[in-house]
């Protein structure tokens, strides 16, 4: 973790704060757009923010945080009890939805989703490609960043406010959009289901904010060997591995518990994960908050 210390606190847009967090022990970890740090709250939760400041600035991380009314816990503290001055722990950056090379980009952003999206927008102007993001919010007033990124980029920034206007017509984009485009969505899960289904997957790149609502076989128990501590644990049906792992006394780093932060990845060095997880865990990986096995027993690097 890094040590870090709120130096400002202000309101960006309806419901929605920006917070500066400054390094105390000097420059904090480099991060590329689309990347997300996890953030210890003195409430005891950890919460998974975009990083939507400066990458070239090492001194400080931005954030933007949107207070939700079904807030567990962590929005709410953030938005009624945080102040500047505050010492604060930040994870190093992880990034599950990095910026490919392109030649040209569609970005479509909703509401809060425009934090991972508008470092995109700026390192891909700076590079010299053909880009254009879509912002959709409910209001002018609800949507942070829009001022700047209209004033920075003109016309390649089109607002669409669905209470006056409704939606955007994602399948009219979608037939004018260049084929050597790529797109990256981010926003409610409604944007991402319309963009899902009008642009071809192999140009399409989604982050999410809640997992996607699937169905899964009826969860069985399964043993899990620590390599390294020659522990033991027998997860049951009805608790997760994070939480089986917890209780015996070999906690992960945890943050959503949704499988869509990764910060519970854990290497599987023999057996079948059953992957529940939105990231994608790569080979040889899992996230301990919703996966699960296949096979009878699976053995960690733990």
């Amino acid at each position: 973790m890094q040590q870090t210390v709120l130096d400002r606190a202000d309101p960006l847009a309806d419901d929605v704060l920006s917070l500066e967090l400054r390094g105390v022990d000097g420059p904090l970890a480099p991060w590329e757009p689309g990347a997300h740090i996890d953030l210890a709250l003195p409430n005891w939760l950890t919460r998974q923010f975009s990083l939507c400041g400066d990458p070239a600035d090492p001194e400080r991380y931005r954030v933007a945080v949107r207070h939700d009314p079904l807030s567990r816990g962590g929005s709410e503290y953030v938005h009624r009890f945080l102040r500047t001055g505050r010492p604060l722990e930040v994870s190093l950056p992880r990034n599950h939805f990095p910026l490919l090379p392109a030649p040209a980009y569609l970005f479509l952003a909703g509401g809060i989703g425009v934090t991972a999206v508008a470092p995109m927008l700026r390192a891909a102007v700076a590079a010299g490609a053909r880009a254009e993001l879509v912002y959709v919010g409910r209001s002018a007033s609800a949507m942070p960043f829009a001022d700047e990124l209209c004033a920075a980029y003109g016309e390649r920034v089109r607002t669409v406010v669905t209470a006056e206007e409704g939606r955007p017509d994602l399948a009219a984009l979608a037939a004018r959009t260049a084929p050597d485009t790529l797109v990256y969505c981010c926003g409610p899960a409604s944007m991402l289901a319309d963009a899902e289904a009008v642009f071809p997957a192999e140009r399409l790149r989604t982050e999410r904010f809640r997992p996607r609502e699937r169905e899964f076989a009826p969860a069985a128990p399964f043993e899990v060997a620590c390599a390294r501590s020659g522990r033991v644990v027998e997860v049951a049906a009805d608790e997760s591995l994070l939480d089986a792992l917890a209780y015996a006394g070999l906690p992960l780093p945890s943050g959503c518990r949704e499988g869509v932060c990764g910060s519970c990845e854990l290497a599987v060095l023999e057996g079948e994960p059953e992957h529940r997880d939105d990231v994608g865990a790569p080979a040889g990986r899992m996230y301990a908050c919703v996966s699960r096995a296949r096979s009878p027993r699976l053995v960690v690097d733990l």
